[in-house]
């Protein structure tokens, strides 16, 4: 996420139209919803346990790192959560060494793949912003390096290379129709960069926030609300809400290059549930509001005003709330999730049968607690009495028998059901499913949540152990 010390600047979009109707699930509808997993907090969950969640739990379908993180990047394996990886700002000046970006390749990257569904590298995070001309200078280069490293690993048709920017990339954006680069940037560093991404076929990526350029004015227009909107008078295009405005600036600034063809990507976007006093609409139903809203809009195939007809992936912006980034109260406050994966609020993301575990923390009356109300946990099983997680009742083997990759991917120990183990015999999948699956319930505290397996899995108060093969 940028650098925003004081939440109160304006920061744009993404395209994937082949995705609508084949994967986003939102209200039953899958596609390319994802969420940046910033890890700068002291009290976040193992990434194991983060990445089932995710697959069991919610319909997020990929996933933004802001680094490599061997541990992240290893717990997603097998789960077919497309992941993004970044190169830190500090390491682009090296990285425009092609020696030095193979052996980045070979340490973070091939050791992952493909068992972790590695989609892209992002050299640097809003790197134009930095305003620190080295870095500026070296990242063309060094995506362009990386690029080649990745050819020579046979990776380059599987994982593309792009960098996120900021809307401080753009000298105008008001109409959106006179949006345009900053001069000294759009011909020096975003018209080769631009080149290169349409080259590769990798998409241009910004992070658009209504949040920081909002006011107490235009907030029904940041939030989806209706409103009366705002009419462009070159184009005579109705504007209804802020981000498709901040997305059709980005994409005349790009036209005015000769890049309108390529995709857009939202690589950050988000609203605070939580801020300090002096700010307006900051609410965990104003959070709520956006989130969903943001949700339906970039899914809907409807597009921008001068981008119609389109889907755009987004990464909402963020995972967790993260207790240790530094700045205003807003900015530890843009999780959708708790540290211990209860919901800050609800945008529809769960799925129904984590919907029944995970309690709503906005009550029957649908009114967000306040600040310092306790968070609603999952409830965790009766004290003295045993519970376990096995498969369900016809539950397709082909599907345990992923959940037996899954859960011994993990690292957990499954050598009970490996050749002389234990727990081998009865070797079956159904059987040696229904011992990986509990190994994981038991390893993750026990909740519900755990043991739903994408629905098959059960929870028993019977205990399954038989002879010397313990659960």
């Amino acid at each position: 996420m940028m650098d925003k010390g004081k939440c109160i600047i304006v920061a744009s979009m993404v395209s994937k139209i082949l995705l609508l109707l084949a994967s986003i699930v939102f209200q039953g509808v899958q596609g390319a919803i994802g969420v940046n997993y910033g890890t700068v907090a002291n009290n976040l969950p193992p990434p194991s346990q983060v990445a089932h969640f995710l697959l069991e739990s919610t319909t997020i379908n990929r996933v933004r790192l802001f680094d490599a993180n061997p541990g992240i990047v290893q717990a997603f394996a097998h789960t077919g959560i497309e992941v993004t990886i970044t190169v830190p700002n500090d390491q682009i000046p090296q990285l425009t060494n092609l020696s030095f970006a193979e052996q980045w390749v070979k340490t973070n990257v091939e050791p992952y793949t493909p068992a972790t569904n590695l989609v892209r590298v992002l050299v640097g995070n809003e790197v134009l912003s930095t305003a620190n001309k080295l870095l500026i200078a070296s990242l063309v280069p060094a995506m362009q390096t990386l690029h080649t490293a990745l050819v020579s690993a046979s990776l380059d048709q599987r994982i593309k290379v792009s960098t996120p920017h900021s809307l401080g990339i753009l000298s105008g954006s008001s109409p959106p129709s006179t949006g345009r680069f900053r001069q000294g940037y759009d011909t020096h560093v975003l018209k080769p960069l631009l080149a290169f991404l349409r080259a590769t076929n990798a998409p241009f990526m910004v992070n658009p926030y209504p949040f920081f350029g909002y006011s107490s004015d235009t907030l029904d227009y940041a939030l989806f609300r209706p409103n009366s909107g705002v009419v462009d008078e070159n184009t005579n295009l109705r504007y209804t809400n802020m981000l498709d405005a901040q997305l059709d600036a980005t994409f005349s600034a790009m036209k005015l290059l000769g890049f309108d063809d390529l995709e857009i990507v939202i690589a950050e976007t988000g609203w605070p549930s939580e801020g300090d006093l002096s700010q307006v609409g900051v609410s965990p139903d104003n959070a709520a509001e956006f989130n969903g809203n943001l949700i339906r809009h970039v899914t809907s195939g409807d597009g921008t005003p001068l981008m119609p007809n389109r889907t755009f992936e987004t990464y909402i912006f963020a995972l967790f709330n993260e207790n240790l980034k530094p700045g205003p109260t807003c900015e530890r406050n843009f999780g959708l999730f708790r540290p211990d994966m209860t919901p800050v609020y609800d945008v529809g993301i769960l799925r129904p049968t984590a919907r029944s575990s995970i309690p709503n923390n906005r009550g029957p009356d649908n009114v967000s607690p306040g600040p310092g109300t306790s968070p609603i946990s999952p409830l965790p099983p009766v004290k003295g009495k045993g519970q376990w997680c096995l498969p369900k009742s016809g539950a397709d083997p082909d599907d345990l028998q992923r959940n037996i990759d899954y859960v011994c991917g993990l690292g957990l120990n499954c050598g009970p059901i490996q050749e002389g183990g234990p727990c081998f015999d009865p070797n079956t999948v159904r059987a040696h499913a229904a011992y990986a699956m509990n190994l994981y319930y038991q390893s993750t505290g026990k909740f519900d949540y755990n043991c739903d397996f994408k629905r098959t899995g059960a929870i028993t108060d019977v205990d399954p152990s038989y002879g010397s093969c313990k659960y």
